[in-house]
């Protein structure tokens, strides 16, 4: 089925390049970021990627995705995150 562009369907995934450039698929919305750590809301809950001299090449919330460059040393999910969002949402309905 065709995503449009009301209700678009992202998939989530990261591809990582050589530890220095990362593309990151199915982003939510963007947190906190400066040089040594950058977090966003994903599909898959939020994700942390801590390094050095990390930098935001290209950000398109629209389409969901992240292009991050620097070098990357940790990546990581906490799914506390997104399964409080999930009771918010059950709640709200």
């Amino acid at each position: 089925m065709p995503a449009d562009d009301k209700n678009p369907q992202w998939r989530h995934q990261i591809i990582l390049t050589d530890r220095e450039e990362m593309l990151v698929e199915g982003v939510l919305g963007l947190g906190s970021f400066d040089e040594r750590e950058i977090s966003m809301d994903t599909e898959q809950g939020s994700l942390l990627i801590k390094g050095e001299e990390l930098d935001i090449k290209q950000l398109n919330l629209d389409k969901g995705s992240v292009v991050i460059e620097g070098l990357i040393k940790l990546i990581s999910y906490d799914d506390e995150t997104r399964s409080k969002k999930g009771l918010l949402g059950r709640l709200l309905k």
